[in-house]
């Protein structure tokens, strides 16, 4: 039996890739997880999840909802305190990647970029700080990209950066509570989202950076979500760069 049996979480974009992987992983721990998923084709992704989570003898349920509208974020919260008595772990894998030059970047993609990267992730972090149960966590997933030196990702990596301060000015306000805040930074990941910003020369380009050759998998980050919730809970307020020294700072 781990620690976490019996407790109960919220994921984000849980339905899949690095959100799915969290929502089964923390299953597996015997935590309950309300696994959410923003469109009707994420769905049966968000079905299998449950099904997954439920097989491993955890209490399941999925929620829908667009998470850059905070009456959303309190409903995914609602439906996961009604259904499990309350939630001890938050972890918001949203999130909305764009490569393209700032003089070709229109008003309506800086928006959607930050809703989704910013915004989104600061009303999770209120929402976690109003209802998770004394002793819980708040992981939010950023970018490596907060360490790089690059072209083309003004708004991903300008939008993700917010979520630094946001975190930090959480993990002091919610410390009376001993609520650990904290955010983990990817590499370039090996899932659906990185391939179509990218030629096929610089795919190769970012692999030459980290160790083995490759992308950061979602199997390297998963672990060490669950560890923030778990062992590494006297861990807050940091951000975590795990991207086989792709970038640090």
């Amino acid at each position: 039996m781990s620690n976490l049996t019996g407790k109960s979480a919220v994921i984000a974009a849980g339905a899949k890739n690095l959100g799915g992987l969290i929502s089964t992983t923390l299953a597996d721990k015997g935590v309950n997880v309300a696994v959410h998923y923003n469109s009707p084709s994420s769905e049966p992704d968000a079905d299998k999840t449950v099904a997954a989570a439920q097989d491993a003898g955890v209490n399941a349920i999925k929620v829908r909802g667009d998470l850059t509208k905070p009456a959303n974020v309190k409903t995914l919260f609602d439906a996961a305190v009604d259904a499990f008595g309350g939630v001890d772990i938050a972890v918001n894998t949203v999130g909305k990647v764009l490569r393209k030059p700032i003089i070709e970047t229109t008003e309506a993609e800086y928006d959607s970029m930050f809703d989704t990267n910013a915004k989104a992730a600061y009303f999770f972090l209120q929402e976690a700080g109003k209802r998770l149960n004394d002793g819980g966590s708040v992981v939010t997933i950023v970018t490596a990209l907060l360490g790089a030196f690059t072209d083309g990702y003004s708004t991903y990596a300008g939008a993700k950066s917010p979520v630094e301060h946001f975190a930090r000015a959480a993990a002091k306000e919610f410390a009376s509570r001993l609520i650990s805040v904290n955010n983990v930074a990817p590499g370039p990941m090996d899932t659906p989202f990185f391939y179509p910003q990218e030629t096929p020369e610089r795919v190769e380009f970012h692999k030459s950076q980290a160790m083995g050759n490759r992308l950061t998998r979602i199997e390297d980050i998963a672990p060490l979500v669950v560890f923030l919730a778990d062992e590494g809970h006297w861990i807050t307020g940091q951000t975590i760069f795990a991207n086989g020294g792709y970038t640090t700072r």
